[in-house]
């Protein structure tokens, strides 16, 4: 109840934040609000993944149903702030691109990931009641991961319209301070609700495979 507590204030705050007092972009105008929810989501994704990627690797070394437990619970979840990414990028890109989406490296291999996790989570589902379903799912999760450093070296690797702003110093496609405090406080909100998210998706996961041993014993 605290951690839900927790969350909603910090979501709720980082949502004034964004469109009551932080300034409007001089160029974009108020749609480059949606660019503190989109970074945040894609921060929180790579976060999930990057969980699900030590979990699948530690599965493999120790066996361990927990690590299956961890890895599918946070790859779930960051499944679903990488769906985010893909729903908030096309709504920001519209006004300022005049295109809803185009193939550019980032986006691209962004939609590659979220392919990905979808095909990890209908194959799970897929194995669900079998022997190999941990270790099919551990596999997976690593082998996913392998888009993540693309994602984020697409820019740098091939040339894409797609912004870094992050890292830019002010005046040079970089953020002045008061919009780099709200992409903080964001991102910071967005990791509290990806605990709340990924303790709910882990107890409902142990709670399954308890019962599962309870009707197989």
């Amino acid at each position: 109840m605290k951690l839900l507590l927790l969350t909603a204030m910090a979501v709720l705050s980082s949502l004034v934040t964004i469109f009551f007092f932080t300034p409007e972009e001089a160029t974009q105008g108020i749609v480059q609000k949606i660019f503190y929810i989109h970074v945040s989501s894609a921060i929180t994704m790579y976060l999930g993944f990057f969980i699900a990627f030590l979990a699948g690797i530690m599965y493999l070394l120790e066996k361990k149903t927990m690590w299956d437990e961890i890895g599918s619970s946070a790859a779930e979840v960051g499944w679903i702030f990488c769906t985010a990414v893909l729903l908030t990028g096309p709504i920001w890109a519209r006004p300022i691109w005049g295109t809803w989406w185009t193939w550019e490296p980032r986006l691209t291999t962004t939609f590659l990931l979220w392919l990905l996790y979808s095909a990890y989570l209908f194959i799970r589902n897929a194995f669900e009641g079998t022997a190999k379903r941990n270790l099919v799912s551990a596999i997976l999760t690593i082998i996913a991961f392998i888009d993540v450093p693309l994602i984020h070296y697409s820019v740098k690797l091939w040339r894409g319209i797609h912004p870094t702003v992050i890292n830019a110093k002010p005046g040079q496609g970089g953020l002045p301070d008061s919009m780099k405090a709200t992409l903080t406080l964001t991102m910071l909100s967005f990791f509290v609700l990806f605990g709340l998210l990924f303790r709910q998706r882990y107890r409902l996961e142990k709670l399954k495979n308890r019962l599962n041993e309870v009707k197989e014993g």
